[in-house]
């Protein structure tokens, strides 16, 4: 089995990147998008204060994770052919793991918004931690605990551009 590249490495960390950015990018765009007709809505008017500092915290939250999740896209047509896929690798990296925590930001008001515009607000509060805690179950804490799993796995070893040589 012949080994790759450094250069073949830093290609194929980047096809992987942007395999998992589309995932979620379409899931912050469909919030997004969401958040941006909510105010049109006939029940927007029955909204309280709260509802809708939350509502601004949501829609900022998920306009700025989309900007983060998409950057990638203009920071490689600003350097396309010019021989920078660790930077490239680098910032896209980052700017993924960035764009996900404002997306959960925003994924947890929107929830709170919902429960707390048709429930009370302590059950809406609730429910809104146990949504964090779901997604960083899923997004943080069982990925980062598996990350000492295994240590032997040849296949895992170059799959994490965050601990690439020259990082």
């Amino acid at each position: 089995m012949s080994r790759e590249t450094e250069k073949q490495r830093w290609q194929r960390n980047f096809a992987d990147l942007l395999q998992e950015l589309r995932v979620a990018q379409t899931g912050v765009q469909i919030l997004f998008a969401f958040l941006l007709t909510l105010p049109f809505s006939n029940g927007f008017t029955r909204t309280t204060p709260f509802q809708k500092d939350v509502y601004i915290v949501a829609l900022l939250s998920a306009a700025a994770a989309t900007a983060m999740i998409i950057s990638p896209v203009a920071f490689h047509r600003a350097l396309f052919r010019q021989g920078r896929k660790p930077e490239l690798v680098r910032f896209a990296h980052h700017m993924a793991t960035g764009g996900l925590a404002v997306m959960l930001i925003s994924m947890v008001s929107a929830v709170l918004l919902i429960t707390d515009f048709v429930l009370s607000r302590p059950l809406a509060v609730v429910l809104s931690a146990a949504t964090a805690l779901w997604f960083l179950t899923f997004w943080l804490i069982l990925p980062f605990g598996r990350r000492n799993w295994g240590e032997d796995d040849i296949d895992d070893e170059d799959d994490d551009p965050a601990v690439l040589p020259g990082d």
